[in-house]
């Protein structure tokens, strides 16, 4: 049999009889958009994330476009202000900020966590820099106590791209709860995952809420009367109900994650194999176990020939990407190496045992073409 990258029937089947449930509280309800179920939820993902607001949407990515729509809204950003990024993210960190015709300005990563480096923030920094977001890839936090200082000391916007770091904190804080705002995905694979598409935004800033509330009901806090030109980007109720079940087992699902990832760490040896770095065992939620390899391509396939299945995250960075041609003349050579190289393992809360053995087996006994 085959190991599989992550088997999402696996995941759900442990809380079926639950998950059945609330749906059918939800059908019973008759009442299937913005109802009890999403304000429960909203309120569960707040407190436990340890924010006064979260918004429910449609997506991940509407959650980091509605944000910096609302700081737009608000005054706070402008058309044409500049954005930092990790050059290494996925493409919806990108897309979010140009959707809302603000200029995404990539820079290399550490090369240690894959996560935004400070140092090159900060040799970004121009006159219209107005925000840094912070992109928690993998599951790990982003060195958030550095990027808020140094947000503060430059007047700056800090915006959380939490999409793969749910749970995972710094000194009992969360992602989600170190910027001035952050984008949740609760795509069905993240590990807080819905049975479909949904996202949330959270902040602590009561009028970024209350627009961002607005933005995504037609830019309508009154029936029928449009405040501003918003758009349909709605948790439903049927995905809120599903979450507030699943929420309730994140934490577990995380140890269970960090118990898989220690075994890798501990029992992976290949000179020719980078495994991830890690700073804090709490800081990583361990979304995604990333390692680099010179020969990722020919190691991923003598992965599948021994039964197990890999991912790459992410074949080719957004800068290189026919949307954004108009960044071809940036060149992040790390950003680019690390895109060649990197190779995700299985991982998952419900991954066997001897599962994991078997990939540590695997990838220990990888011989690189000469």
């Amino acid at each position: 049999m085959e190991v599989p990258f992550l088997s999402l029937e696996a995941v759900n089947a442990r809380h079926a009889d639950e998950l059945k449930a609330a749906a059918a509280r939800v059908i019973d309800s008759g009442w299937y958009v913005l109802g009890e179920e999403v304000a429960a939820f909203e309120a569960e993902f707040a407190a436990w994330c340890g924010v006064r607001h979260a918004i429910g949407v449609g997506n991940g990515l509407d959650a980091l476009a509605l944000l910096l729509r609302g700081y737009l809204e608000l005054g706070r950003l402008a058309e044409g202000d500049e954005v930092i990024l990790p050059g290494n993210t996925f493409i919806a960190s990108f897309l979010a900020i140009s959707a809302n015709r603000l200029v995404p300005v990539p820079v290399e990563p550490d090369p240690a966590s894959f996560n935004l480096d400070p140092a090159h923030v900060e040799a970004a920094i121009g006159p219209r820099t107005r925000a840094i977001m912070a992109v928690h890839l993998y599951g790990q936090l982003a060195d958030m106590p550095s990027l808020h200082a140094l947000a503060e000391r430059h007047g700056l916007l800090l915006v959380e791209d939490a999409a793969q770091a749910h749970g995972a904190a710094w000194n009992d804080r969360r992602a989600g709860a170190f910027g001035d705002a952050a984008g949740f995905s609760f795509f069905p694979a993240k590990n807080l995952g819905a049975l479909g598409d949904a996202g949330a935004v959270t902040t602590d800033d009561d009028a970024l809420a209350q627009c961002v509330r607005a933005l995504r009901n037609y830019g309508s806090e009154v029936k029928y009367q449009h405040r501003l030109r918003g758009t349909n980007s709605r948790l439903d109720e049927l995905q809120a109900a599903l979450l507030r079940v699943k929420l309730r087992y994140v934490d577990e699902d995380t140890r269970l994650r960090r118990r898989v990832a220690t075994r890798y760490l501990d029992g992976i040896r290949h000179p020719q194999i980078v495994l991830p770095s890690v700073g804090r065992e709490e800081a990583h939620a361990w979304h995604l176990f990333v390692l680099r390899c010179r020969h990722r391509d020919a190691l991923q396939r003598h992965l599948l020939a021994c039964g197990i299945q890999t991912q790459v995250h992410y074949p080719v960075p957004p800068h290189r990407q026919p949307a954004y041609a108009g960044l071809l003349d940036v060149h992040l050579p790390l950003t680019e190496r690390l895109h060649e190289e990197v190779l995700s393992l299985p991982l998952s809360p419900t991954l066997a045992d001897a599962d994991v053995g078997r990939v540590i087996a695997a990838v220990n006994a990888f011989r690189s073409p000469a």
